[in-house]
């Protein structure tokens, strides 16, 4: 039986991020948003970015930065901010799973993070604040297009039910 609670573990989502905006979508890489959410198995779950936008004969363009090597990734999802101004910064929040509940933990971002409009971090200085199902984030800075609505699934924890 313990083997089958490992799987299902590893199979269903804690929570998902579900895009609100067309930016958010594209912002996305395909392979990691399905049915314009992004699922979130395992905690911490990271995201920032991985893109800088720069000028190419007088235009902004995006600029994609090469991985290192074996290196560790930063992020579990690196989001494309393909804004004038980058909204996301490379290391930017994460999400995680305490006990009872979920935190949202601005990593030292420039333009911070905001959750139901409520100022997280910012300025570099980080911060911490505890989210709930339905909940709107916003990456970045005032009138951002980056928002997602935090969904969770724990009236429907089939694996905590079956311990």
């Amino acid at each position: 039986m313990q083997d089958k609670i490992v799987f299902l573990q590893k199979k269903i989502p804690l929570a998902v991020l579900q895009a609100l905006t067309p930016e958010a979508i594209e912002a996305t890489p395909k392979d990691q948003i399905e049915d314009g959410c992004i699922i979130l198995r395992s905690f911490p779950f990271k995201i920032g970015r991985e893109s800088r936008v720069v000028k190419v004969d007088g235009r902004l363009e995006r600029a994609e930065r090469p991985k290192k090597g074996d290196t560790e990734p930063n992020n579990n999802l690196y989001l494309v901010d393909n804004g004038h101004r980058l909204n996301i910064s490379r290391e930017h929040f994460l999400i995680d799973r305490r006990r009872d509940h979920f935190v949202l933990v601005d990593r030292g971002s420039a333009c911070g993070t905001k959750i139901d409009g409520k100022n997280v971090g910012g300025e570099d200085t980080g911060g911490s604040h505890r989210i709930a199902d339905g909940d709107v984030i916003s990456i970045g800075a005032a009138g951002t297009p980056y928002v997602f609505k935090f969904i969770t699934f724990d009236e429907f924890d089939v694996v905590k039910k079956t311990e």
